[in-house]
């Protein structure tokens, strides 16, 4: 079984966005730890399937981000089971996964099913807008919310999501010593065009994302493995 505990950077692919099979072969093959498929709008079955199959060929883990139950589909190595810790709206806290439990709980491998304490830190993205978490939390909400996940709720993940424009560095910092001090993993995306900042955001979150540029800007994406991998 795979630990998230022991990655440093996963390229993210939506699958409702082309990739064609060259490069799709140079960012599995780049170093990058794990390959997460997910997306906010236009993710149906038949595209999760289909670029499923194309990483499959490939030996690293690959993932699903579960952002409805109709994509829900054997096949991926890890499951991650988004929680919006700043929307209120319920479906998006424990709604979702109560209907997800409610169907196919006896079918899932409780192994396999990693649940991420969302954070949505940019209210003007897709995610935002797709799950009510419209208000930008500043740098003190960051810190409370990382406390939730990693001292109060001890979730596997704390997901510092951007989604689309470039974080704030001092935030990401204090998150990522508070959450130092449990074992909760601290994942950053959103934002990332070049490898100087993915080195950035890399000497304080454990996970450092990169998803848009890979289809915006590939050269640089790919360089984003390396540099945050030799970042302390």
């Amino acid at each position: 079984m795979y630990n998230v505990r022991e990655w440093r950077h996963v390229f993210k692919l939506d699958p409702n966005k082309e990739i064609d099979d060259e490069l799709l072969e140079r960012v599995c093959e780049s170093g990058t730890d794990a390959i997460v498929v997910g997306g906010s709008d236009g993710v149906t079955l038949d595209n999760v399937l289909e670029l499923m199959v194309r990483v499959r060929r490939f030996p690293l883990p690959c993932v699903l981000e579960v952002s409805s139950l109709e994509v829900v589909t054997p096949g991926f190595d890890l499951y991650f089971i988004p929680a919006v810790l700043n929307t209120t709206e319920a479906d998006w806290i424990t709604g979702l996964h109560f209907e997800a439990m409610k169907e196919y709980g006896e079918l899932m491998n409780p192994d396999e099913l990693v649940v991420e304490g969302y954070c949505i830190a940019n209210p003007e993205c897709k995610a935002a807008k797709l799950t009510g978490a419209l208000k930008r939390p500043d740098a003190e909400d960051i810190s409370a919310y990382a406390r939730l996940a990693g001292h109060l709720w001890k979730l596997p993940i704390f997901y510092l999501e951007y989604s689309g424009k470039y974080g704030d560095v001092k935030a990401a910092q204090k998150a990522a010593d508070i959450l130092s001090e449990t074992k909760t993993t601290f994942f950053y995306g959103g934002g990332i065009k070049t490898a100087e900042q993915a080195k950035e955001m890399g000497q304080y979150a454990d996970v450092v994302v990169v998803g848009n540029a890979i289809y915006d800007f590939p050269e640089e994406a790919l360089k984003t493995v390396t540099a945050v991998k030799n970042s302390v």
